[in-house]
């Protein structure tokens, strides 16, 4: 039981992690679009996903990798949940 609960745990930490990096990655791509400096939003953005996902990552799997590969199915799954939720809202402005 204990074992299950670390798993879930786990999957649910990978799919926060995702949500925020790819979640950030399109709220980055609207704020820098419109921006005067978009290299400053793109490159800024870039280092601090980066450094909170992989810092996540470490302190999630040391020692176990089977939790490292977990971690990454659900940020992998994120990456699904981000894809589909991004792409109805554009269709969704050009068809009006």
């Amino acid at each position: 039981m204990n074992e299950t609960m670390t798993i879930i745990g786990v999957l649910i930490i990978g799919l926060l992690l995702g949500i925020f990096f790819f979640g950030g990655l399109w709220w980055t791509t609207q704020k820098g679009i419109q921006s005067k400096s978009p290299a400053l939003w793109f490159l800024g953005s870039l280092i601090i996903r980066m450094a909170i996902t992989i810092t996540a990552f470490y302190y999630i799997s040391r020692d176990h990798w089977d939790r490292a590969l977990i971690c990454l199915i659900g940020f992998i799954i994120a990456r699904g949940i981000i894809m589909r939720s991004t792409k109805v809202k554009e269709i969704n402005e050009t068809q009006q």
